[in-house]
């Protein structure tokens, strides 16, 4: 897990509104939210952890997805 989140998504985080961010966090890993508590980051910088976090999952989701749609097209 990257230590730092990228400026883009720390601009998306800044952005959320009050009930996105608390979404956010509440699907946030235990690690990031120790970090959280032990004030070595801020809220921002965990929800931006967690933006990164879910895209990239996303991402990784749709490529494999993609996979077995090509799959089920050879058959």
């Amino acid at each position: 897990m990257k230590k730092t989140p990228s400026d883009k998504y720390l601009e998306q985080a800044r952005l959320l509104n009050k009930e996105d961010r608390e979404r956010l966090l509440s699907r946030t890993r235990t690690k990031l939210m120790r970090r959280l508590e032990d004030n070595k980051l801020s809220a921002d910088e965990v929800v931006a952890l967690q933006l990164e976090i879910e895209d990239e999952d996303l991402e990784e989701w749709r490529k494999k997805w993609a996979e077995l749609k090509g799959k089920a097209k050879g058959k």
